[in-house]
């Protein structure tokens, strides 16, 4: 049985309650530079666990920020994950850093903190970590090795806002923690991002910079209460009050959106541990994933066959990521194939299932039944 409408891989979960609430502002006096900005990272700082949170017109511009606010520039080198979307690299070229990639885990995808000390030198000066597909890294041992260094970390959780890591919230325990609202992410704005942080330093520079680095000085108070300056070079990178009602709305939910989430994952995992062809994927002990995509290898299978009969029969898997470094900018950069080996192995092995929280138990069994059939 072939089902008529097309399974994306994820999407957004939407409400009346978040578009009432979207309604309510755009009748308000603030479209953007309002109130619901503070209380929105107000929200997510207490849901995370920490002092900050800075918001930012979407995930990327998050990431150049913390990069800025960790003074990364020329001549600093920054040692991140291949296997992540292009911005977890990007962000340290915005600012003239290098990117340097660490290979993964063949277990949780992550990056191997083993790896990660041997590719530090004396130009090191930050780590990049990505929780992918929304299973926390292993920000103990990269903090430890951090703290060795003196280096900062900056934690990519766009995929894993939510997710536990030994007790904690992930975003408690790095300098600085991204968190994105893509529509596929757990919670969306339709598109921004924000920076969790405990460090009021890198919260007074990231505020300045998403707002074309000016802020009030002391001179102003002999200027008049007009008065302004622009002490550095920023961006335009606001979140719009919009964008932060339909947060607001959307972070009251984020517990029961990540039940269900997990409860598909689990059901993946229980049917498809079964089938000798494919290799499920593991978390680390004392974490909870937020279960952002839910990845698997094919041991023997044809991919590119699996992944076009999949499509055929509208169900919209998916690979994340190419490695990075694999990509033409990078490779015109310099760099070159074979410099992970662990990562690139596992990358013509992934397979990206559907998962979100709107997905039928019924679609999930189709989903199942069409991959056990054609392995």
């Amino acid at each position: 049985m072939k089902v008529s409408e097309f399974i994306s891989y994820g999407r957004q979960s939407i409400d009346e309650d978040d578009i009432n609430a979207v309604i309510d502002t755009l009748r308000s006096s603030f479209l953007t530079q309002g109130p619901k900005i503070e209380e929105f990272e107000r929200a997510v700082a207490e849901y995370v666990g920490v002092k900050y949170a800075v918001s930012f017109s979407n995930g990327t511009a998050a990431l150049h920020g913390a990069c800025y606010a960790a003074g990364i520039g020329e001549g600093d080198e920054v040692i991140t994950t291949p296997i992540t979307f292009a911005a977890s690299a990007n962000c340290v070229r915005y600012v003239g850093g290098t990117v340097v990639f660490a290979d993964i885990d063949s277990k949780t995808y992550n990056i191997d903190p083993i790896d990660i000390e041997k590719k530090i030198t004396a130009k090191t000066k930050a780590i990049i970590p990505v929780d992918f597909t929304g299973q926390p890294a292993d920000i103990d041992a990269i903090n430890h090795i951090a703290k060795k260094h003196n280096l900062i970390v900056i934690e990519d959780g766009a995929h894993s806002l939510g997710a536990n890591y030994k007790g904690s919230k992930v975003g408690a325990r790095a300098d600085m923690t991204m968190f994105s609202f893509h529509p596929v992410k757990p919670i969306t704005t339709g598109e921004g991002g924000i920076i969790v942080t405990s460090n009021e330093t890198y919260y007074k520079k990231l505020i300045k910079f998403r707002s074309h680095g000016i802020e009030r000085t002391t001179y102003g108070d002999s200027q008049g209460g007009w008065y302004y300056e622009m002490t550095d070079l920023g961006y335009n990178y606001r979140m719009t009050d919009i964008q932060a009602a339909l947060g607001l709305s959307q972070i009251k939910k984020l517990n029961s959106l990540l039940d269900r989430r997990r409860e598909i994952a689990s059901i993946y995992t229980e049917a498809l541990k079964k089938i000798p062809g494919i290799i499920i994927p593991e978390q680390l002990p004392d974490t909870e994933s937020g279960w952002h995509l839910y990845m698997i290898q094919l041991k023997d299978a044809n991919r590119k066959l699996v992944f076009e009969k999949m499509r055929d029969a509208n169900i919209g898997v998916h690979v994340h990521y190419i490695p990075v470094y694999w990509h033409p900018y990078y490779q015109n950069l310099g760099y070159k194939r074979g410099i992970c080996p662990v990562a690139e192995e596992w990358y013509e092995r992934a397979l990206t299932l559907p998962i979100h929280p709107s997905l039928t138990n019924d679609q999930i069994a189709y989903i199942i039944d069409t991959l056990k059939n054609l392995i």
